[in-house]
């Protein structure tokens, strides 16, 4: 059958690695991009292993062992602290790379901040993030626009305008944002570490600026904190994230976080926040700028957007469907890694003590024998019977189980909040030659770029 001329090309997808490669030969490959470095058959396994001398690497795309590892028996298989190695100077003991009673303890007192009732009390600052980007839009009709750093820009934006009540251009903002970007740039999760299970003892070695700029990053969220907390001391501090983080007691131990711990904690935040939300906005804007046909639903929709108050969210289900979709073919986060505790049984494999376990959101979210059209760009699905049993059972962009993302309902405000915001004053269309290339280091973004065109409607 010839393909249809007026349906749009599936959207981009990196094309895999052969079956088989020497453990030097994946290194490289992986230091390039962490999805090509994949065979293909991914695809398709429910379980693959992957041998080396140092460790064993089972993934797994099985729902149902997917729901062992992380819904059933979290415990039992714990972050993996290789992939930490490199994040470790930025993130020191966030919540985002520590296991067990120390990790229950920090979700027990950062939860409450993220519940229903405080998104309401975040909106205003979002929309205000919203309005700012639009701002800055305006100034770019009519020429070719890096869309992923206008997406890093809003997103920065929004972290400290709901954590510290400051714009993106206040000064010491605008430093971490500038840092962080450098910081991105030298990749640091790709530290001989995430391979090798080297001894505590033995340095780790990250390329050029990365410790410098972790330092940096967070010595200028030391400032906010300390500022912060001078301001809870004497009164007058705003009622925002990082107030209600900063004066919450756990409830079992009756502590709260001390200065460093929240430095490390609001570097999470930053990092997860802001890198994820970036990522996820700049594709699904590529996304819709190939099909124009859902950008005009979106624009209209977006009419709604008088409403200038929370329960506009309600009235934004297109938006939030596309940026599902987004996040299905896109994942920002692609892989995560745990680790087995104990003896396992998995597929009548034995996964040993200490073999690492991938979850791969990327190759789940497009696996062949679970979704149909897994490659193809449709919103539409999330309202059939395929749609509804995966998104149950095999789409988890911001994890699942007791680690699942605590600003994954922070997310789904602001991803379709933000896109409604746009396409109301703009129409979106690709740059002519400058189709993106997806690949993966901290988060899925494009090698080159995401390149698009602005107009006014």
């Amino acid at each position: 059958m010839m393909p249809d001329p007026r349906k749009p090309p599936n959207p981009p997808k990196p094309q895999g690695r052969p079956d088989r490669v020497s453990l030097l030969q994946y290194a490289k490959l992986f230091r390039k991009d962490i999805l090509s470095a994949q065979p293909d058959r991914l695809y398709r396994a429910w379980m693959a292993e992957f041998k080396t001398p140092f460790f064993r690497s089972f993934m797994i795309n099985q729902p149902d062992l997917i729901k062992t590892v992380l819904k059933d028996r979290p415990d039992d298989f714990p972050k993996s602290g290789r992939i930490a190695e490199g994040l470790r100077p930025l993130l020191g003991n966030s919540v985002f790379l520590t296991n067990g009673d120390s990790w229950k303890r920090q979700r027990r007192i950062i939860d409450p901040a993220f519940e229903g009732g405080r998104l309401k009390d975040t909106f205003p600052a979002m929309w205000e993030a919203s309005e700012a980007m639009v701002a800055r839009l305006h100034e770019q009709v009519g020429k070719p626009v890096e869309i992923e750093e206008e997406t890093s820009h809003a997103a920065a934006d929004v972290i400290f305008r709901t954590l510290f009540s400051i714009p993106i251009d206040h000064e010491i903002a605008t430093q971490v944002f500038a840092r962080f970007r450098d910081y991105q740039r030298s990749q640091p999760i790709l530290n001989l570490g995430a391979f090798v299970p080297l001894p505590r003892w033995m340095p780790r070695f990250f390329r050029k600026g990365t410790r410098e700029n972790a330092k940096v990053i967070r010595d200028l969220i030391a400032q906010l904190t300390d500022e912060r907390m001078r301001a809870i001391q004497d009164g007058s501090a705003p009622d925002d994230l990082a107030t209600k983080i900063m004066t919450t007691q756990d409830p079992v131990t009756g502590d709260r976080f001390d200065a460093q711990e929240m430095v490390d904690q609001v570097a999470i935040f930053f990092l997860a926040g802001h890198e994820t939300s970036a990522s996820a906005l700049a594709w699904t804007l590529y996304l819709l700028a190939i099909h124009p046909d859902w950008q005009e639903k979106l624009a209209q929709e977006a009419t709604v957007l008088e409403q200038r108050d929370f329960g506009v969210m309600s009235k934004l289900r297109l938006s939030r469907d596309v940026f599902r979709e987004a996040l299905r073919l896109y994942p920002p986060v692609p892989m995560m890694v745990r680790q087995s505790t104990c003896p396992e049984r998995f597929r009548n494999r034995n996964v040993p003590i200490g073999s690492q376990l991938v979850i791969s959101p990327w190759h789940l979210h497009r696996h062949e024998r679970l979704w149909d059209n897994p490659d193809g760009f449709d919103p539409d699905r999330w309202g059939t019977e395929n749609g509804k049993i995966c998104q149950r059972a095999a789409f988890i962009p911001f994890s699942t189980g007791s680690r699942v993302c605590t600003g994954a309902g922070f997310a789904m405000v602001e991803g379709p909040l933000i896109l409604s915001m746009i396409l109301r004053h703009f129409r979106i269309e690709t740059v002519s030659g400058r189709d993106p290339v997806p690949v993966a280091h901290l988060t899925v973004r494009s090698r080159d770029g995401i390149w698009l065109k602005l107009s006014h409607r």
